[in-house]
C-alpha cells in the first residue's frame, strides 16, 4: 500500500474500515490532539509528544497507545501486539461489526494525556546488551567490510538488525532476512530508516 500524505488519503484507502477510522479520529481530535502523518499513518500528538495512533489492518482496526502499558485497562481492551518485543505500546482492535464506545475510548486517551503532563513514561531499554545471531556473525566473518559498515551504525540500529534475524523461527527466513540486509548495512543505512523523518 502506498504512504499516504494526509488522514483523509490514508482513511479512503481503507474502505473496509473508513467508518471506524473516522469514529476513532473524531474522538481523538474534540480531546484536543494534534493530527499528523507518520510513517504513512493517523499519528496523534499532545505537546509534540506521539500519544496515539490508529490503523486499518487486515482483519482489524487498532487504536494504539505509545504508552498503553501505563494505563489501568480496567475493562481489558489493551493487547500487547509483540510480546516480548513491546514493552510500553499497547493496542486495542475492533473486528468488523464491533461497537466502539467512544465514552471507554476518551476515557482511556485522557488517562493517557493525564499521564503525558505528570511526566510518566516507559523508557526504551537501551542498556540490554547487543546480541549477534550467529548467522550475522558468520556474515562478518566471510565479508570484513560488512562488520565495520555494521559497527558504524547507531547501537539502534545494530540492535535493529540483529533482532529482525534473530527473531526469525525458521533458519531459512533467517538467512533470507540476512541476503535483504547486508546491502542496506554496506549502505549505512538503517533497517526502519525509510519509516522514519
Amino acid at each position: 500500500m502506498q504512504r499516504a500524505k494526509s488522514v483523509d488519503e490514508y482513511i479512503s484507502n481503507q474502505p473496509q474500515w473508513s467508518e471506524e477510522l473516522k469514529v476513532l479520529r473524531k474522538i481523538l481530535l474534540d480531546v484536543g490532539l494534534e493530527e499528523v502523518v507518520k510513517w504513512g499513518g493517523p499519528v496523534y500528538m499532545f505537546n509534540k509528544k506521539n500519544l496515539v495512533s490508529i490503523g486499518g489492518f487486515k482483519s482489524f482496526v487498532s487504536l494504539w497507545f505509545y504508552q498503553g502499558a501505563l494505563l489501568k485497562d480496567k475493562k481489558k481492551l489493551l493487547v500487547n501486539a509483540q510480546e516480548g518485543i513491546t514493552k510500553a505500546q499497547r493496542q486495542m482492535r475492533f473486528t468488523s461489526g464491533d461497537k466502539i464506545d467512544q465514552a471507554t475510548i476518551k476515557a482511556y486517551v485522557l488517562e493517557t494525556i493525564e499521564n503525558h503532563k505528570a511526566g510518566r513514561e516507559i523508557k526504551a531499554d537501551t542498556k540490554k546488551p547487543l546480541m549477534i545471531p550467529d548467522e550475522l556473525a558468520q556474515a562478518f566473518r566471510s565479508t570484513p567490510d560488512l562488520l565495520i559498515k555494521f559497527e558504524a551504525l547507531t547501537l539502534s540500529k545494530r540492535r535493529e538488525y540483529a533482532e529482525h534475524i534473530s527473531t526469525a523461527k525458521r533458519q531459512e527466513t533467517k538467512l533470507a532476512r540476512l541476503e535483504k540486509i547486508t546491502p542496506m548495512i554496506l549502505s549505512g543505512v538503517g533497517l526502519s530508516d525509510k519509516y522514519r523523518r
